[in-house]
């Protein structure tokens, strides 16, 4: 296995769409690294510029501590599993998975003849060698009993195993997947998922992932690398980029259903105490914000991040002594054992997602006081960035 490095590593499309923007990120021997982010925000196009897919515009790119911009892609000891999964249809499950390291044996030569014993001994031993491969990858996989079969008599899942199988065999250094799973469906997205942090665990291989889903690089990351637009939002664990957003971005980008905006003001009393004012509802802020570095400005536009699961159901009627706030239901959708309410809070909407047994009588069209767990809450500075309290 093997780190990689890259240093302000950009890539320039003409003279004007910047689509990687000056990228540092280091990945350790064994790491899980995850790039996430939206569509066409850079994540693909870096992956490709580690494979040596994709040319770099700036920057340089390790692999081992060896800078390799110019080595060729067959020369950098690393293995991609793409979305597609680019079986030959005309082999068969093992031919496909030895496919690559036939290309790649050491004695190709047709023309040694069957009178070289020296070549025929030697050929035979990478054949063994090549098999032994295979069938400890497929048993890895669990597609032993698929070897003989057509990839046209294989399932989503089944094929996408032997694409990760093809990588396998090579024993490559580090293993770089872009969206592999995307085009199978929820249930088998996620048995893939699950054994794909398995066979990270068993293998304690360098693996660089790309997709589009934040629930699939929560599950999957040691780290994750949110990016946008082609810039690095924030790295992280995921505990830490759910826990601690970087900015706005990453706050409504990770956690599903979306962290809820509130854009109203701060104002502070003579004691020092902070109230946030928001669409005509106004609320005590707990003490960790006491002491926040608030300039004039900041306090005139500030957004409070609260996420749905501390948007907390309470009776009508009930007496509040917490920061809460009343409207009514739009729309409930459940989940199994969660739901998401959605409800309007003075024609702004708001989303609390709660047990299905606590809904209790409520239906749509219903008032509802939903209380917010302030000590959650995010803050969030006008052009974006994260108001970080003395206790953070």
């Amino acid at each position: 296995m093997a780190t990689v490095e890259l240093k302000a590593v950009s890539k320039i499309y003409g003279t004007t769409v910047r689509a990687v923007d000056s990228v540092d990120l280091s990945i350790a021997d064994g790491e899980f690294i995850v790039l996430v982010g939206p569509s066409g925000c850079g994540k693909s196009t870096t992956l490709r510029m580690i494979a040596g897919l994709e040319d770099l515009s700036g920057g340089t790119v390790s692999i081992g501590n060896q800078i390799v911009n110019d080595v060729p892609p067959k020369d950098r000891n690393i293995a991609m599993v793409f979305q597609n999964y680019a079986l030959y249809p005309h082999l068969n499950v093992r031919q496909n998975l030895s496919f690559g390291l036939e290309r790649r044996r050491t004695f190709k030569s047709r023309w040694r003849g069957i009178w070289d014993s020296t070549y025929r001994a030697q050929r035979h031993a990478e054949r063994l060698a090549i098999t032994a491969r295979v069938d400890a990858a497929a048993h890895t996989l669990g597609i032993k009993h698929l070897l003989n079969r057509p990839p046209r008599e294989l399932s989503g899942g089944q094929r996408q195993r032997v694409a990760v199988g093809r990588a396998l065999v090579r024993d490559p250094a580090v293993f770089l997947f872009d969206e592999p799973l995307s085009n199978l469906d929820a249930l088998l997205r996620g048995e893939m998922r699950t054994e794909l942090r398995i066979l990270h665990r068993s293998l304690q291989a360098t693996m660089v992932y790309v997709t589009h889903d934040q629930e699939e690089a929560i599950s999957l990351a040691d780290r994750m690398v949110v990016m946008k637009d082609g810039i690095v939002q924030q790295i992280g664990s995921p505990a830490e980029i759910y826990e601690r957003p970087a900015n706005r971005f990453v706050a409504g980008f990770i956690g599903t259903p979306p962290m809820n905006m509130l854009e109203g003001r701060v104002t502070t009393d003579s004691v020092g105490g902070l109230t946030f004012h928001w669409n005509q509802c106004e609320f005590p802020l707990c003490k960790r914000w006491v002491g926040a570095k608030l300039s004039a400005i900041d306090q005139n536009s500030l957004t409070l991040g609260i996420r749905p699961d501390r948007l907390m159901i309470v009776p009508i009627d009930e007496k509040q002594d917490s920061p809460s706030v009343t409207g009514h239901v739009v729309t409930i959708e459940r989940y199994g054992p969660l739901a998401d309410i959605v409800a309007l809070v003075n024609g702004k909407r708001v989303i609390s997602r709660t047990a299905t047994d606590a809904l209790g009588a409520i239906r749509e069209g219903d008032a509802i006081t939903l209380r917010l767990e302030i000590q959650f809450a995010h803050m969030f500075r006008a052009d974006g960035s994260a108001v970080t309290s003395p206790r953070n």
